[in-house]
């Protein structure tokens, strides 16, 4: 069973919506495996320096980022569904177990779907306001999140 996501509201969703000419199957194994991960999930020079995937509804999603100064930012999170090849969903709402998060930011959506000999690469982030929703963007989420997509897809290519 899915659950659908809410309706795109602009106010305060963001997507990022791209044809890209690896399988599905090469995306799903990137996105779930975190020694494969942690080689794309940031725009260089940024870097991912620790990763937990714990692949089931409920299960860790943590990253630390860290910048090209040194300085690291953990991200923690849980999967709230996972269909594999077709959909991850997390967010760092809830902690892994379901337990609530103290600051949360956004919940996210990742959607592949078969195109050709590539895939349909959809993400969106959810945000409870619009403020949020804001920070985020002016943080950078389309080129930051585009620069990603870009960098997997390179990273696929050569492995």
């Amino acid at each position: 069973m899915t659950f659908p996501l809410p309706h795109i509201d602009p106010e305060l969703d963001l997507v990022l919506d791209r044809e890209i000419d690896v399988p599905v199957e090469l995306v799903w194994k990137v996105w779930t495996t975190p020694e494969h991960l942690q080689h794309w999930f940031v725009p260089k020079p940024w870097t991912i320096t620790d990763c937990t995937i714990e692949l089931r509804p409920g299960g860790a999603f943590n990253t630390v980022m860290r910048s090209p100064e040194g300085e690291e930012f953990p991200n923690s999170g849980c999967y709230l569904e996972v269909v594999p090849f077709e959909r991850l969903i997390f967010t760092d709402t809830l902690l892994p177990g379901f337990r609530p998060a103290p600051a949360p930011f956004f919940t996210a959506g990742l959607f592949l779907t078969p195109h050709g000999s590539g895939t349909r690469y959809k993400a969106v982030a959810l945000h409870g306001d619009s403020a949020a929703r804001q920070k985020h963007e002016a943080m950078g989420f389309h080129d930051g999140w585009g620069t990603v997509v870009s960098q997997m897809v390179d990273y696929i290519k050569a492995m």
